[in-house]
């Protein structure tokens, strides 16, 4: 044909080409919460599986974000971020954490806090590496470390409590070991860790060696006036850590996928080097009307924990007279609920019922263990407008 393309059309009557494929995650499916939140709005089921609100992001955040878009700022940011965005980081950094950190070498704003995370793993880890994290463990980091050629090694957190054994990790780490995943406030527990937590994990970092991901992305959601042990608090800590936060979680903007890591200039460095052909960039006029969010309403930080311990606690309250067990979640907008008096059904069929049969969509506990322990446990996510889990919870109750 001239000037067209040629196509061979013999080609498409042979049946299916085979490309040799070997996958690199071959154990790896749709995650659970794109299964349950289709799952939820299939049979229009009230979703509190997937860990989004349904409600809106500051009227002031969007309004500056709009203000951007009609300006022009358009284009490609710097790399690293806009600069007015990275300063205030920085400037929370400080008024939170009392850490002095640079926005020119030590902040990059990424597209979300889980390309930030597969950043810092493919940055530092190679081939027969080992990674220490800690199951239940959320579902992003183990084919990051998979995919790098390095090898999980997950150690439990034991109901119902869930706290790390130190020495546990003490006899884990090897030779090998060259990085460490920490999670709080833990999703999907809702565990916090503490500051003698802190103190043991900078002790074993220094004497191994070790490499820090943080995922601090609930950083603002702790509870009952505990306080968020950020790595940034903790200089040994901080000299060897990724810290990884989240705009989305704190603003009730999941769906703008904007976050932040910081870390000390030589890891920076390195995660910048694999950010940048990863997505490049994040979204300019989001980072510039953030930037402005940051500055004016710095406030905003301060009502978080109010703001969702009394959601957890008019779930919580909702539920109290069903045969669900519960532990109050200590952070996070996570509930993790027993519903072994309710049915002998594995965790994954009992959420397809649950969602199916009785309208309430939850994620099953099993999917975030590489061996799941004994028990019968489901998350449930109380970050919604309250009608919604008075409703979803009388209908929990019913059971």
């Amino acid at each position: 044909m001239p000037g067209g393309l040629w196509v061979d059309h013999d080609i498409h009557d042979n049946g299916p080409m085979d490309l040799h494929l070997t996958s690199k995650l071959p154990h790896i499916g749709t995650t659970i919460f794109t299964v349950m939140s289709a799952l939820a709005a299939a049979h229009d089921a009230i979703n509190l599986s997937q860990g989004f609100p349904d409600y809106d992001g500051p009227p002031e955040l969007k309004a500056r974000v709009k203000h951007y878009i009609d300006k022009g700022f358009n284009q490609y940011p710097p790399m690293a971020g806009v600069l007015g965005l990275r300063e205030a980081i920085a400037a929370k950094v400080q008024r939170c954490y009392g850490a002095v950190v640079s926005p020119d070498t030590e902040i990059t704003v990424t597209p979300g806090a889980t390309e930030a995370i597969y950043c810092a793993i493919t940055a530092i880890c190679r081939t027969g590496d080992e990674v220490v994290m800690f199951d239940p463990a959320y579902d992003s980091y183990e084919p990051a470390v998979t995919l790098c050629g390095a090898r999980p090694v997950r150690l439990p957190l034991q109901p119902p409590d869930y706290r790390v054994d130190w020495q546990r990790v003490a006899d884990a780490i090897t030779p090998r070991t060259r990085m460490l995943i920490i999670n709080s406030p833990h999703n999907p527990t809702g565990t916090i860790l503490t500051r003698d937590d802190m103190l043991i994990l900078e002790q074993l970092a220094d004497q191994h060696n070790l490499i820090v991901c943080a995922d601090e992305v609930y950083e603002h959601l702790v509870f009952d006036g505990a306080r968020h042990e950020s790595v940034l608090r903790y200089p040994g800590l901080a000299a060897r850590a990724f810290a990884v936060s989240s705009f989305g979680k704190t603003y009730h903007v999941t769906g703008w996928k904007t976050g932040y890591c910081v870390a000390p200039p030589a890891l920076t460095q390195e995660l910048r080097r694999v950010h940048q052909f990863v997505t490049f960039v994040g979204i300019t006029p989001i980072q510039w009307g953030l930037a402005d969010f940051l500055r004016e309403h710095p406030d905003h930080l301060d009502t978080l924990p109010a703001f969702y311990q009394r959601k957890r606690d008019v779930f919580n309250a909702a539920l109290k007279s069903s045969r669900f067990k519960l532990t109050p979640s200590a952070g996070t907008f996570f509930q993790l609920a027993d519903y072994s008096e309710i049915s002998e059904l594995p965790d994954q069929a009992f959420v397809r019922w649950l969602t199916v049969e009785k309208g309430v969509a939850a994620i099953p506990l099993s999917v975030f263990y590489e061996t799941p322990p004994e028990g019968r446990y489901v998350r449930f996510c109380f970050c919604k407008e309250e009608e919604t889990l008075r409703r979803g919870a009388a209908r929990l109750a019913a059971l």
